[in-house]
């Protein structure tokens, strides 16, 4: 083979492998949570439903200056599904924040002064509560860490415990996934 016949071989089978990879910006969480796109899937999303779901994140990045890939997935949650054509009235997401989590909630003064960084977090838990989400912390997490209200970003609800929010959520229609 000669190298011209070579590079468009290549050039193909790349064109190829980028088109099957697409990615897709998000349209309801502009700065996180960016997605694939899916050509043609089998199973194909609903878009005339409504799809509630509360997020169960314990764990955190091993890295202080890494965001909570955790918290990412309620972004791209949003993202995918509004790239499918749902509108964000028809999405409602919760997450609730327990166990090592407990520091991805914190403001920036007082992450920065506990890990020497500012919170990477921050951002995205406004985003999404701007778009509706409800961010919630564990009360029985927040007092064994004894964290109050003006450590936690403003955007995050208290409850009496992520059981309590879990059951109450649940109990409202909200499917349950955790991580």
């Amino acid at each position: 083979m000669n190298k011209q016949i070579l590079f468009q071989l290549f050039a193909l089978v790349t064109s190829i492998a980028i088109a099957q990879n697409q990615r897709a910006e998000g349209k309801i969480i502009e700065n996180f949570g960016t997605t694939f796109i899916i050509d043609n899937p089998d199973i194909k999303t609903n878009t005339t439903a409504n799809f509630k779901v509360i997020f169960d994140v314990s764990t955190t990045s091993s890295k202080n200056n890494v965001i909570n890939k955790n918290i990412v997935t309620a972004a791209r949650f949003l993202n995918m599904h509004a790239n499918e054509g749902m509108e964000l009235k028809q999405l409602k997401v919760a997450i609730t924040i327990h166990g090592a989590a407990w520091k991805d909630v914190l403001t920036d003064a007082e992450y920065k002064k506990k890990f020497g960084v500012v919170n990477p977090n921050s951002k995205l838990i406004k985003e999404l509560n701007k778009a509706g989400a409800d961010i919630i912390i564990c009360g029985q997490t927040a007092s064994f860490r004894e964290m109050n209200r003006q450590a936690v970003v403003p955007e995050v609800k208290f409850a009496l415990s992520a059981m309590t929010a879990l059951i109450q959520y649940q109990n409202k229609g909200y499917t349950f996934i955790k991580f």
